[in-house]
């Protein structure tokens, strides 16, 4: 089991699913995996945190790390919530996500960041926002 919790600052959260307005729960069987912290004794600015996946069988699927405030894979799938995030609907067969706001300084956010995540419908089982389903996989 792999629990990830972290909000702004880096600061450990005591955020869960329910407080997060953006809630993915991946598909059965899905792991996370965060990269570990690389120290340097050099000045570094700009480069974002570690990242964070999601491993399903043949795919590894990256998060926007800055934006997660909770995340677990406990219970046999990965579940994932994103502050500053929101679901805008399916396009081109895949689910699409913004960035809406920042939950980090500029200084510590990659220059390179993307500010759209878009996912295949088989990877994921459910998305909820503010509490509220707005999307499920079929069947």
């Amino acid at each position: 089991m792999t629990d990830i919790e972290g909000g702004v600052n880096d600061r450990r959260s005591t955020h869960g699913a329910a407080d997060a307005p953006l809630v993915i729960v991946f598909a059965a069987g899905s792991v996370l995996h965060r990269e570990t912290d690389r120290p340097s004794h050099l000045p570094i600015s700009g480069n974002g945190p570690a990242g964070t996946f999601v491993i399903l069988p043949g795919v590894k699927i990256s998060l926007p790390t800055d934006q997660i405030v909770f995340a677990t894979d406990a219970g046999g799938c990965a579940r994932v919530g994103f502050g500053g995030m929101r679901f805008t609907g399916v396009e081109d067969g895949r689910l699409i996500f913004i960035r809406v706001r920042e939950l980090r300084p500029e200084a510590e956010l990659s220059p390179t960041r993307s500010h759209r995540m878009t996912l295949a419908p088989e990877w994921l089982a459910a998305v909820s926002e503010e509490g509220r389903l707005v999307w499920r996989a079929p069947g």
